[in-house]
């Protein structure tokens, strides 16, 4: 019976070459490979290009390696949170391909599936569909997107046996299942490695086909780079903001799959009850997301999109990030609560790009948008200087055209058809008046 190698963290770094394709594993620092990227860092290799959700935190995994100097190129979903990332982009040093989270994950299980590439309506109509072949597909404008694959992959899991097969725990799988699969070399960074047979044929994420090489993985908490805990939850709450996910909430219904974006839509969550039957979607990979833990971190519990740890409820499971973004894509999420910067009369959203700030983070907004059978927008009616974000026409990059089905701001609600916007709320305390005065896009009472 074939057995996989079992090498150490330098033969691990020597497998790779400068000028080499990397496609690393993991969703921030959780089911990230961080002793194998922290091994390449302490080598000579240049000229890397990264295919990765993120590449890292400042320091750590990618993120050391970006510090120094070792990639060419960086393709992924979600940079934004690596100010080192960010200067590297601004600077011109790195190249930057930004991809949709769902299309990324697509993208690498496409390559590993042995396809040269698909449509998706993702992106559709925004500066990322720019340059790319477009095609009208059962009514709906397409994007094409070429498949990604590798010379080497690294991976995260948490078992794996003498022949290389390989489980993830929790949210640990993300991109980990679609990268194992898309690389000529595949390596795995792996927490215990047992006996063939020990595991149960049943659990196997990854066949052990697919992989190469195995590392037994440094468990010296230091060494992780899984620093997500409780204590990154630091949500801002006033009156306001509860006040728009309560109206939120009286949208969901019992039996509802529901993906709440970052921001207020979080607050979603705290209201929640048991009794109200609402089943939230990660986009990470978990259905049937819990409230935070009282204490703890990503070694010990899921994760969120956020990257903020959270309980399972019961009937809860998880899944690879390419299985969640076809949840999405494919129609299975009901509704999507998510934040804006703007909105306009047609119902057009924009929300991940900042002015005057790099096009570095995208992640999962466009997928979301797109793909979720309803879109809730929830933000403030105007921005810090007292302009209004709901406009007669979006100038800021889009995330999807036409999709806003009900929009809630600290000062009204509307709605959206094929005759434009149409006021249905006003807040307590807010006249009609006042929502005239602030709001510069064409409404209907």
């Amino acid at each position: 019976m074939r057995t996989v190698p079992q090498i150490t963290l330098e033969q691990a770094a020597a497998k790779v070459r400068s000028g080499d394709v990397l496609i690393v594993g993991g969703f921030g620092m959780t089911g990230n490979p961080t002793n194998i990227m922290h091994a390449i860092s302490e080598t000579e290799l240049a000229g890397l290009t990264y295919i990765g959700n993120n590449v890292g935190e400042p320091g750590l995994a990618g993120g050391r390696c970006l510090r120094n100097g070792q990639f060419s190129k960086v393709v992924g979903s979600f940079f934004t949170s690596n100010p080192e990332a960010v200067a590297a982009a601004q600077s011109g040093e790195v190249e930057f391909e930004l991809l949709p989270q769902g299309t990324l994950a697509e993208a690498i299980r496409a390559g590993g599936a042995g396809l040269g590439g698909f449509f998706t309506p993702t992106a559709a109509g925004t500066p990322l569909a720019e340059g790319r072949e477009t095609r009208e597909i059962d009514g709906r404008e397409m994007v094409f997107i070429p498949a990604l694959r590798a010379d080497v992959a690294v991976v995260r899991a948490w078992r794996a046996d003498t022949i290389g097969n390989l489980q993830y725990r929790m949210t640990e799988n993300n991109f980990n299942q679609a990268a194992a699969m898309a690389a000529e070399l595949v390596i795995a960074e792996v927490e215990e490695i047992v006996p063939t047979g020990a595991l149960d044929p049943d659990f196997i994420h990854t066949p052990g086909c697919f992989v190469d090489y195995l590392v037994q993985a440094d468990l010296n908490p230091e060494h992780l780079g899984t620093s997500a805990s409780v204590s990154a939850s630091l949500k801002k709450v006033d009156e306001a903001r509860m006040m728009m996910a309560r109206l939120a909430l009286a949208e969901l219904k019992r039996g509802d799959i529901v993906n709440l974006g970052v921001g207020i839509p979080t607050l979603v969550a705290d209201l929640l009850k048991p009794e109200d039957g609402i089943v939230l979607h990660s986009e990470n990979g978990m259905l049937g997301v819990g409230p935070e833990p009282q204490s703890g971190g990503a070694m010990e519990y899921p994760i969120n999109a956020g990257k903020v740890p959270v309980t399972a409820l019961p009937g809860a499971s998880y899944f690879d990030s390419s299985t969640s973004f076809a949840m999405i894509r494919g129609g299975h999420v009901d509704v999507a609560v998510m934040g804006g910067l703007q909105v306009d009369e047609q119902g057009n959203l924009a929300n991940w790009a900042v002015p005057g700030k790099p096009l570095l983070g995208v992640g999962g907004a466009m997928d979301l948008a797109s793909g979720a059978k309803k879109l809730i927008v929830t933000m403030t009616h105007c921005d810090r200087s007292g302009n209004s974000k709901v406009v007669p026409r979006c100038n800021l990059p889009l995330t999807a055209g036409q999709a806003v089905d009900l929009l809630i701001t600290d000062l009204a609600v509307f709605d959206f058809d094929s005759s434009g916007m149409r006021l249905v709320k006003r807040l307590p305390g807010v006249t009609e008046d006042e929502v005239k005065q602030k709001t510069a896009a064409t409404y209907k009472s």
